[in-house]
């Protein structure tokens, strides 16, 4: 593992492949790290890390606020996930990647395609999150964590985030449980927080990310002017909504949706999908 400082915070990240470069967007919600490329759903049996090395030069990093990373108390946006990625791409020296996002990885590709095209050579999007039951689990969650933070204080969630394994997993633990676990200057700053102003920024971390029910990380009006080569493989459960898929097909210009659904996805066919999609240069129209 290697680390770089992005935007003044400590990013966990790995590289490992030869070929043109993708940087992975990992899977698990809010507890987006490394270990979710051989521990989640397909990517169990996949290992993109092993399997596809010999296709691309893979970059794979511990989003900030999960796994080894660091973290900062600030409201959270998609703009800001996407904004980490390229700096991620300026420490190493690349001028466009590919990127493949898995879960809420898909929306800060969205994210990225939306803010950063110059940086793109295309976007390949796994299981995107969105639609009325995401809205409403992200909602529910944040809430947790307010009202746990409002009627406990921050020494509570900071003694909580010790035995959390993350906020997705554990709301009460809050959206920085990860740092609070292994960062002693940071809990010490952590918990001497106005308490409201941190709740506020809480709420607006939350009405930012879980805006609507449209698919998270870019809005309508910023699919329909993406001029990026955006290939689309659908979910089918409550946060990862077939219409999400869907919907960015209907909206992102040439973009190309698989018609296989998760019964048909495996190893072998998800790898031949991240191949043939990076191969086929989809024009965009």
């Amino acid at each position: 593992m290697a680390q770089a400082t992005i935007d003044g915070l400590k990013i966990n990240y790995v590289v490992k492949g030869d070929g043109p470069p993708l940087i992975m967007l990992s899977p698990g919600g809010f507890d987006s790290n490394i270990g979710g490329w051989s521990e989640r759903g397909v990517w169990k049996d996949l290992r993109p890390l092993d399997t596809l090395a010999k296709d691309f030069t893979m970059i794979a990093y511990d989003r900030r606020e999960a796994g080894h990373s660091g973290g900062r108390v600030e409201p959270h946006t998609w703009r800001m996930w996407a904004a980490e990625a390229i700096g991620l791409l300026d420490h190493l020296k690349i001028d466009r990647a590919w990127f493949i996002g898995g879960c809420m990885g898909v929306s800060v590709a969205s994210a990225i395609g939306a803010h950063f095209p110059a940086r793109c050579i295309g976007l390949l999007m796994h299981w995107p999150v969105g639609g009325f039951r995401w809205r409403a689990k992200g909602h529910l969650n944040f809430n947790k964590h307010i009202a746990f933070a409002r009627a406990n204080g921050l020494k509570a969630v900071a003694e909580r985030a010790r035995k959390a394994t993350g906020f997705w997993a554990d709301p009460e633990s809050g959206p920085w449980a990860t740092v609070l676990a292994q960062d002693e200057a940071f809990t010490a700053s952590y918990v001497k927080q106005d308490v409201e102003q941190y709740l506020a920024i809480c709420a607006y971390s939350r009405d930012t990310v879980f805006d609507d029910t449209m698919p998270s990380g870019a809005t309508g009006e910023q699919l329909m002017a993406l001029k990026v080569p955006s290939f689309i493989m659908s979910g089918d459960d409550a946060s990862h909504a077939t219409s999400t898929a869907h919907a960015l097909r209907e909206l992102i210009p040439g973009s190309v949706l698989s018609a296989l659904m998760p019964p048909q996805q495996n190893a072998a066919t998800v790898t031949a999908w991240i191949r043939e999609s990076a191969a086929s240069k989809a024009t965009v129209t």
